[in-house]
């Protein structure tokens, strides 16, 4: 009976810090890309020594979760890594149509639920930030047309908003793919008279959609939008 039981070792503070930062990386509190506090600053909110969260730190790096960046802080990894993105990434910089077409088709499935998922858990501050960014580009358009990583953002905003760590992890790994079928299809789309209008309009109704709680609605508005994307990747497949 006796050997069924393991002694309990005291836990060091280092282990009680991992643990913690582990955590809301995983609760998606601490997102990918985001700078967490500086080490003296940390050690103040947790109540811990400097050295303690130096440790902590070095095993967070080590374990993939944490990035240090000379000079320039601290950052939380993708749980998801580059290899996924890495192997594709010259194809993708070569704007390679059929490439293009196939990120576009991932494009509608992972945005879409993304949109699903945002209509059921955005918070408020969530949404207006969508509508901030759509106002940026409602007013970059007035000037030929809006900035690429402008719309990435709006569609990343949304992706934060399902509060799904994994999702957002993936998206954020592979958001230069997708940054490069954003950036040829507003290219595109600019040739077109009207269609600038039109995706200021499907943005607004996804945003709408979300606001309104209504996640059929908002992924069926998603769907419609990343169609139009879609069709125009399939154009110049054809055109190759």
């Amino acid at each position: 009976m006796a050997k069924v039981f393991t002694p309990i070792r005291p836990r060091r503070i280092s282990e009680e810090i991992v643990e913690q930062i582990k955590e809301l990386i995983s609760r998606g509190e601490l997102q990918p890309g985001e700078r967490i506090p500086a080490e003296r600053e940390l050690a103040t909110l947790l109540g811990v020594s400097r050295p303690s969260v130096r440790e902590a730190i070095t095993v967070l790096e080590a374990m993939g979760f944490l990035d240090s960046r000379q000079g320039g802080g601290t950052y939380v990894r993708s749980l998801a890594q580059t290899s996924l993105a890495d192997p594709l990434s010259s194809l993708v910089g070569e704007k390679d149509p059929r490439m293009l077409h196939a990120l576009a088709e991932v494009r509608l499935g992972l945005e879409s639920w993304s949109a699903y998922l945002a209509a059921l858990r955005a918070r408020p501050e969530e949404i207006e930030r969508m509508r901030e960014l759509l106002r940026i580009m409602v007013q970059q358009a007035k000037g030929g047309g809006w900035d690429a990583e402008i719309d990435a953002q709006f569609h990343y905003a949304i992706t934060a908003a399902t509060h799904n760590t994994l999702q957002v992890h993936v998206l954020n790994t592979i958001h230069s793919l997708f940054h490069t079928t954003i950036q040829v299809a507003l290219t595109e789309f600019y040739r077109k008279e009207g269609y600038t209008d039109l995706l200021l309009r499907q943005h607004g109704e996804v945003i709408e959609a979300i606001a309104e709680g209504n996640p059929e609605l908002a992924r069926e508005k998603m769907m419609a939008h990343l169609r139009l994307v879609e069709e125009k990747m399939a154009e110049l497949l054809k055109a190759k």
